[in-house]
């Protein structure tokens, strides 16, 4: 500032022009928020506050010396005889001014005839606007500071955080008197406002994963609160005068630490952004991660570092603010008729409930976890809310070292509460999450950046289950309404868990359902009951994912889908966990069309457990599908190609093939455009043809009917293709496999025909079930072994354009029993006694 000082008595000297020196004095403050940047790499949060704060009050000083020197010249008064006095309100007031924060200045002034403080003033903020200052300014006479407060209450806000900078200080003196009294008048009304006006705010910017740090949960208004409340009913200018007496200095370091976090983040918002920037979204949490000093970790990245460390610091914020605004209002807010319900409203001892709502003393002594879970359990269900109150004493609870067999008997009692919901909630406001249930501990303070989860995974969890608490969807409800008392127990713990593998190494559906079964059975819940929970958290997002993005209509996937739940009860519960999961998401996330396709697929879905045997099969397809995934080979495979295997059209081809097989075959698919085939002759003949143009079918089998087939598959797989497995009971001369690659290639000619042996089929032998599946009927030959068995009946299929989904070829002792699975194209059921009749050659 000196030599900033000097130019200017320079430019004065030198009678420059009032634009001369407003651009010396821009350039000045110009480069001083330049160099802010490296400021910060040395200075933490609240110091860096101070030293702007400082620099900004120099450079109003410097400012308003000029003004004056400019209008009194070398007649210029003591500043102290001037009555004007410059005041700094709000954050500028605390010395938290932040670089891109509005400077809100109260020029203070007492109209004096001698001077003409009207266009001094005018000429100041003038001047501050034109070097980029933005300034927020008010201008008050100090008889009109009473009546401008009793008119606005951000006005009074703003003034009990009144710091001098320079000026009048008898006006200052005759303003502190004001303050004083404005402190004592109309206390309660100002009271109830701001806890209005700060709920309101609370409502509009939750806890969420890009978080308001200024304005919403746990931001620096909490901490505004706290010295707004702690300065209106004690009469204190900083609220560290209450150590030791509204709360401990151990609590006020906690409080204080977090709080600095804040602002250091708020700082480098600021600085990354160059502009006010009070949210932490995704695209600036890179590089202030980076700034704030954290470094990608094997298992943790730096942007999950900070944004826990940051959600860690706005909850130890909230929960201070509340306990303790709660604490220094209780006197202002106190009506003598209260004890008199207290006292009719009266639980036990030291307990009251009153609307839904436990209260207690602030000054209660603690007790054991054991002795507090066992009086949460003697709530009655009314209990919906849990008063501040309750929650500091829920808070100093004594903790054990571990869980004895003794606490773990309570948790589980707990547990079976139909009100668990506000009970957890408490727990969890009470900072006793990880200790009642240890298993949370990383999902607290767990970010979710999928772009799709708006709180972190905790809240998120605990949101969930209130959720459950109040569902909205009557159709759903019925559903939960038609549980018995476990059943609901069961739903409620998987609302709250189905998230508590997030945070670890391997995926969070395997790990959750793991530490969900290690929990239960270490509070020894039911066997069942852990297994169907257990099966909830694997599969909790699977219901919403089928409905968004599968076709819900194809028996496939509902066969898949449900193989999945096994039970007709375990989908009920599903549908609940996942209207709930999908709630808690935001507000506005369960819209009208998610309902419809929910309720659409749980529909399409019941009917499935009536078919017992298919939906075995397609459980045990899920089992391949998931040993598949386990291969190396797979793992290392594009995530189209992960989809396609997936897609196999076959179930037939999972229940047979071992998983390494599957997947050779799928990836040998994926390269052929038109046909390939693989001939193996070693202890037996073997034809493995993948194919995408057409096969015929009837004209190969016919040409190589001079052998047996043992066995013969046909799997559908994806994109159109077939893979056929034709094994023969016997080896062929090796000179043989040219004139077997030759008739596999014409085969692929639809219009080459060759004469078929006519083999024994009795009428009695064939069986057609058109109900088999949804879209696949059935057909079941059974006749006696013979050559070119299999060739006749795919050239009947032919001449009535079947196709052929999956076909399985065996014989024994003599005996061929051959199942085929045929799309439902309108040729086969419609002409099914056509087709008997064609096939058999036996018409007797």
């Amino acid at each position: 500032m000196t030599e900033l000082n000097i130019q200017i008595e320079e430019l004065i000297s030198e009678k420059a022009e009032d634009f001369e020196i407003s651009k010396v004095f821009r350039n000045h403050f110009k480069s001083y928020v330049a160099s802010i940047d490296s400021v910060l790499e040395t200075t933490g949060g609240k110091d860096f506050f101070v030293k702007h704060t400082k620099h900004t009050d120099k450079f109003l000083i410097q400012l308003y010396k000029y003004i004056l020197r400019k209008h009194f010249g070398d007649y210029q008064p003591m500043s102290t005889s001037i009555p004007i006095t410059l005041i700094a309100l709000g954050s500028y007031g605390r010395e938290q001014l932040c670089i891109y924060s509005d400077v809100d200045l109260l020029i203070l002034y007492e109209e004096i005839q001698g001077y003409n403080l009207k266009v001094i003033m005018e000429e100041l903020v003038t001047l501050a606007w034109d070097c980029g200052l933005k300034l927020g300014s008010r201008v008050h006479e100090i008889k009109e500071i009473d009546s401008s407060v009793k008119e606005d209450i951000t006005i009074k806000s703003s003034i009990l955080e009144s710091r001098m900078i320079y000026g009048s200080k008898h006006l200052w003196f005759s303003y502190q008197n004001i303050l004083k009294k404005i402190r004592k008048t109309n206390q309660k009304e100002f009271v109830l406002e701001k806890l209005e006006e700060h709920k309101k705010r609370l409502l509009k910017y939750p806890l969420k994963m890009e978080p308001n740090i200024k304005d919403g949960f746990g931001g620096m208004r909490e901490a505004n609160m706290i010295f707004w409340m702690a300065t209106i009913s004690y009469g204190v200018n900083d609220i560290r005068q209450l150590i030791n007496i509204s709360f401990s200095e151990e609590e006020y370091k906690r409080y204080r630490s977090a709080l600095e976090f804040i602002f250091r983040v708020r700082n480098y918002l600021h600085s990354i952004s160059k502009k006010k920037l009070d949210i932490v979204n995704f695209d600036v949490l890179p590089e202030l991660s980076s700034k704030m000093g954290f470094k990608n970790r094997p298992r943790l990245t730096k942007e999950r570092q900070c944004m826990s460390k940051l959600l860690e610091s706005l909850h130890r914020v909230h929960f201070f603010s509340t306990i303790m605004v709660k604490k220094f209002t209780r006197k202002i807010l106190f009506e003598k008729e209260n004890i008199a319900k207290l006292r009719k409203y009266r639980f036990k001892k030291n307990l009251y409930i009153y609307d839904n709502r436990l209260y207690t003393s602030f000054n209660a002594k603690p007790k054991t976890l054991n002795a507090l879970l066992k009086e949460l359990i003697s709530l009655p269900k009314n209990v919906k809310h849990f008063d501040r109150s309750y929650i500091e004493y829920a808070r100093k609870t004594k903790l054990p070292t571990k869980q004895t067999k003794e606490l773990k008997r309570i948790i589980k009692q707990l547990l079976y509460k139909n009100n668990l919901y506000p009970i957890i909630k408490l727990i969890y406001n009470a900072r006793l999450f990880q200790t009642v249930l240890p298993v949370t501990k990383k999902i607290v303070n767990q970010p979710q950046f999928d772009g799709y989860h708006q709180h972190p995974v905790d809240v998120h969890s605990i949101k969930t289950l209130k959720m459950l608490d109040n569902i909205k969807d009557d159709y759903v409800k019925k559903i939960f309404d038609s549980f018995d008392d476990k059943e609901k127990t069961i739903v409620r713990l998987a609302c709250l868990f189905h998230d508590v593998g997030k945070g670890r190494v391997t995926d969070h559906h395997i790990a959750g359902e793991k530490l969900f079964k290690n929990m239960m059975t270490s509070f020894d819940l039911d066997k069942i009951h852990i297994q169907l929970g257990s099966l909830l958290v694997r599969n909790h997002n699977m219901m919403s994912k089928v409905a968004s993005s599968e076709d819900i209509y194809s028996e496939k996937v509902i066969l898949a889908f449900t193989a999945l739940l096994k039970t007709r009860l375990a989908l009920k519960m599903l549908y609940v966990v996942t209207y709930a999961d999908i709630s808690a998401v935001g507000d506005s996330v369960y819209k009208s069309s998610t309902a419809s396709l929910l309720k659409q697929l749980y529909l399409q879905a019941l009917p499935a457990f009536e078919n017992t045997p298919l939906l075995s099969e397609n459980a045990r397809r899920i089992a391949k599908q998931n040993r598949i995934k386990q291969l190396k080979k797979y793992k290392e495979l594009s995530n189209l190609m992960k989809k396609k295997i997936t897609y196999i059209a076959s179930n037939q081809m999972f229940l047979k093939c071992k998983a390494d097989e599957i997947l050779d075959i799928a990836l040998r698919a994926y390269e052929v455009k038109d046909f390939s085939y693989k001939i193996i002759n070693k202890d037996q003949l073997s034809i493995k043809i993948i194919r995408k143009i057409p096969l015929n079918l009837a004209f190969l089998l016919g040409k190589l009917e001079f052998l047996n087939i043992s066995t013969m598959n046909i799997f559908k797989l994806y994109d159109e293709k077939k893979f056929f497995e034709i094994n023969f009971s016997e080896k062929v001369d090796d000179e043989d496999i040219p004139l077997i690659e030759q008739i596999i290639e014409n085969s692929f000619d639809m219009s080459k025909k060759t004469k078929l042996l006519i083999p024994e089929i009795d009428k009695k032998g064939i069986e057609i079930n058109c109900n088999h599946t949804t879209y696949l009927a059935s057909m079941q030959v059974t006749a006696k072994d013979q050559k070119g068995l299999f060739a006749y009946i795919a050239n009947v299929f032919d001449d009535f354009d079947i196709e052929i989904e999956t076909a399985k070829v065996s014989s024994i002792k003599g005996m061929a029993k051959d199942l085929f699975l045929i799309e439902k194209n309108g040729n086969f059921c419609g002409k099914q006694d056509d087709i008997i009749e064609s096939l058999s050659t036996n018409k007797e």
